[in-house]
């Protein structure tokens, strides 16, 4: 008898972050439910820099500002 496969929905999708200054970090979480729809990724700058400014006030240094941010593994034009 055949298994039946579902499929499963990730509860995150990875970003990588660059910075104005040219930094980059990678695979950044953000939860499935807060992107998408007609803002399409745009509500993930927000997450990203809430996150950022809670690693700054824990640990007492700045990130910068977010030049842009692409999902991981996105073919770069």
């Amino acid at each position: 008898m055949a298994r039946s496969r579902t499929k499963v929905q990730a509860e995150f999708v990875l970003f990588d972050v660059i910075y104005e200054d040219g930094r980059q970090t990678s695979n950044r979480k953000v939860p499935t439910n807060i992107i998408g729809g007609i803002d399409g990724d745009e509500p993930a700058r927000a997450f990203i820099e809430a996150q950022d400014a809670e690693i700054a006030e824990r640990s007492g240094q700045s990130r910068g500002p977010i030049a842009r941010i692409v999902r991981a593994g996105a073919k770069t034009k």
